[in-house]
């Protein structure tokens, strides 16, 4: 999608799933018989990794998981009884089909599975999704899809190329999947505040989990195993945590892109790089669009503040609290959900699994991409404190993934960026 998309184009052309060419590829085809078995491989089995696992065995009669893949052997020790345990018969998994390094995704992906759930950390995402688009797997990926644009473009290509091959291609934006909110943006995006002139976007909170160095642990895995305080695996808060806030300001705006940004951020609490490695701990991001419309977003991860996770919205007709109370404020015109709330994890691979039943691929690749660049433009703004547009940032030179992983190998945690010193790139 492009800066000329308009919201109501996104609700006429913009449905959840994608129709998929008559000419299938050889799964799709046979999917429609609802006996067929369909195999779950699952690379990444943390906390997100084996909830996306249990939800994809409760979302189908007939699936199994079949493949386990992770870097750490004790996680999957930990993981798979739990696993093991809710999905009973549906779990499959055998010492054989269990794989542990680097290359694991790579065996899970070609022992056979039909879907792939991929919840590594997003450094990772790019080159596990290419590997399962060029397999014919369908993939499940969690948010965000990269750390870096170079990663966001590769996405937006295996995006495209997953359409061509017919085959499922769903992010965890879990919030597109959640009723409540998906009646309040219907009745956004179909004109009941107007034009939207302003936003206020929030994802205040306090630290996340981290885990003491070990003895015997290199740099590599020291930062593997905190992965979220490192900007080259989870590509900082903004990017790793809030984006799905951002993610909502884009729902809002029916996919339009902004224009540029500006903004800042900064460490004020994490200030030992062997416990908060090398990420920002608070961001404040103005983005504006063509039309005049701006989104304020702010985030934080500092202990003992005031918790904020919330989306409002000033439009022409009225106002909207889109995120927790699911409300329009508009006069006459005001509304407020009535109806249930429903689980959005297990919605989302309810809505996969039933798509690749009736071999109508679910895709929402692109979307999921452009708006994890949309927090890394914020991301990019706060660390040079200059005013960036979406495109130069879509198009940054800046790559943060190394080539090579080694155990052995050193692994320096780099200073922390210093706005008016950091260079875009």
């Amino acid at each position: 999608m492009n800066n000329q998309s308009t919201r109501r184009n996104f609700v006429k052309t913009g449905s959840t799933l994608t129709a998929g060419a008559l000419l299938a590829s050889p799964y799709i085809a046979n999917a429609a018989k609802d006996d067929k078995i369909i195999k779950i491989g699952l690379v990444g089995i943390g906390g997100r990794g084996s909830g996306a696992a249990a939800q994809a065995m409760n979302a189908d009669p007939n699936v199994a998981l079949t493949a386990i893949g992770d870097l750490f052997e004790d996680r999957i020790k930990l993981r798979s009884r739990i696993l093991k345990a809710r999905g009973r018969d549906k779990y499959q998994v055998t010492d054989d089909t269990t794989f542990i390094g680097f290359d694991a995704y790579k065996k899970v992906i070609d022992s056979g599975v039909d879907v792939v759930i991929l919840t590594t950390p997003p450094a990772f995402r790019p080159q596990h999704l290419e590997y399962a688009i060029k397999k014919g797997v369908h993939c499940f990926f969690e948010k965000p899809v990269a750390v870096d644009a170079e990663g966001v473009r590769k996405v937006i290509e295996l995006a495209k190329r997953a359409k061509e091959k017919n085959l499922s291609f769903m992010s965890g934006f879990c919030w597109r999947h959640h009723q409540p909110k998906k009646d309040v943006f219907g009745r956004i995006l179909d004109g009941a505040l107007g034009d939207i002139n302003a936003m206020y976007s929030t994802y205040n909170g306090g630290e996340v989990w981290k885990k003491k160095r070990e003895e015997g642990w290199g740099d590599l895995e020291a930062q593997m195993r905190n992965w979220n305080a490192h900007l080259w695996l989870s590509g900082d808060s903004i990017v790793e945590q809030a984006v799905h806030c951002i993610d909502m300001m884009q729902w809002a705006m029916g996919e339009t892109l902004p224009t540029h940004a500006e903004g800042s951020g900064g460490r004020q609490v994490y200030n030992d790089p062997d416990k908060y490695g090398n990420i920002y701990d608070h961001f404040a991001i103005a983005y504006q669009w063509e039309n005049g419309a701006r989104g304020y977003h702010f985030s934080r991860q500092q202990n003992g503040t005031a918790g904020s996770y919330e989306l409002e919205l000033l439009g022409k007709k009225g106002s909207c609290s889109a995120k927790n109370r699911h409300m329009i404020d508009a006069g006459e015109n005001s509304w407020r959900y009535r109806g249930e709330n429903n689980d959005m994890y297990q919605s989302e691979h309810d809505e996969l699994f039933e798509s690749i039943r009736k071999g109508k691929p679910f895709n929402d690749g692109e979307r999921a991409a452009h708006s994890t660049m949309v927090a890394i433009l914020g991301r990019m703004v706060a660390y040079t404190g200059q005013k960036i547009t979406y495109d130069d940032a879509l198009n940054s030179k800046e790559t943060l993934v190394p080539e090579n992983f080694d155990w052995e190998m050193e692994l320096a945690v780099p200073n922390p960026p210093v706005p008016g010193v950091t260079r875009f790139s």
